[in-house]
């Protein structure tokens, strides 16, 4: 779904518009009241759908909110009054467990990249074009992540201003913000935001 072609809204915690799809994550059922951060995260995998279905399956201690794909398509898992599993272990300005207070959105993207040959491989194994790679040299050490695209990054701007026009979002931060055991949503977010405004 393009965000931008159609109407989206917030009816019941859930979005609603054409093209969202809405899938059953019965293992979430504890009340998130108020919610006021959305977390941002990287899914690692090889599609949204099969990244969002892989975080509904009850065998798994993790979920998330939203997930976003590459080419603005919406995956809702868990409705906004429903608390996620996304944060895990977190603190943030003086807070921990910070499922409690938030909204968890997980971007489609391999996240960082290691380079074997000529070629750019992720985690999950799957090669990336160098076309679709970000070298980032703010670090001690030159590094390599999947770009984020253009219509994903503005997906994702439309949503959380919508969030923060139906919950009293004061934070949007980045996994690696709230712990340090993560690196996600990655470096090469800040860099597509920047380059998408």
């Amino acid at each position: 779904m393009m965000i931008f072609n159609s109407q989206i809204s917030i009816v019941n915690h859930r979005l609603t518009g054409n093209g969202v799809v809405h899938l059953q994550c019965a293992k979430n059922t504890r009340k998130l009241v108020g919610p006021d951060m959305i977390v941002l995260h990287y899914t690692g995998g090889t599609s949204p759908m099969s990244s969002a279905l892989f975080l509904t399956r009850p065998d798994v201690t993790a979920s998330a909110h939203l997930v976003i794909g590459r080419e603005g398509e919406l995956v809702q898992l868990v409705p906004f009054n429903i608390e996620a599993w996304h944060a895990g272990r977190s603190w943030y300005a003086g807070r921990a467990e910070l499922n409690h207070y938030s909204i968890g959105i997980e971007l489609d993207n391999l996240g960082k990249l290691r380079v074997e040959g000529n070629t750019f491989v992720a985690e999950c194994g799957r090669k990336v074009k160098p076309e679709d790679v970000h070298a980032d040299c703010s670090g001690e050490e030159l590094t390599y992540w999947h770009r984020y695209t253009s219509v994903q990054v503005r997906t994702l701007v439309e949503v959380c201003k919508l969030l923060e026009s139906n919950y009293p979002i004061r934070d949007v931060v980045g996994h690696s913000d709230i712990t340090n055991r993560k690196i996600d949503p990655g470096l090469a977010l800040e860099f597509a935001l920047r380059e998408a405004f």
